[in-house]
């Protein structure tokens, strides 16, 4: 099983700041890729960014120019960074990974942190 923490959400200004941070742990083989989506209250959960095993970046253009994806320096650990914060992006941000279990087949897994709150208000 492979578990998910996320941490670093909060209440910030607009115009703000946050860093969140996800670690990744249990029966790991390989990740493919890590992410960060969010859901705002009534609506979709819907992507903000993801990072491959490469490196390759991909991101909401709602975010774009204000947010930014990386990986630790520890293993299978992902950070969002988020600058410039509006009202708009007040939502629940759930951390995402996929890849594969250890064991003789390499099953495939995609899991879900619990998520953290950001609110961004005055």
């Amino acid at each position: 099983q492979v578990q998910l923490v996320e941490s670093g959400g909060g209440l910030v200004q607009p115009g703000g700041s946050l860093r969140l941070s996800c670690a990744a742990s249990g029966t790991i083989y390989s990740m493919n890729a890590m992410g960060w989506y969010r859901q705002a209250p009534g609506k979709h959960r819907e992507l903000v960014a993801v990072i491959t095993s490469l490196g390759s970046t991909n991101y909401a253009d709602s975010v774009k120019g204000r947010f930014t994806i990386s990986r630790g320096n520890a293993k299978n650990t992902v950070y969002l960074q988020m600058n410039s914060l509006k009202p708009e992006d007040t939502a629940v941000y759930y951390c995402n990974a996929d890849g594969r279990t250890t064991g003789w087949s390499r099953p495939g897994f995609n899991s879900w942190g619990q998520g953290t709150q950001v609110t961004v208000s005055s």
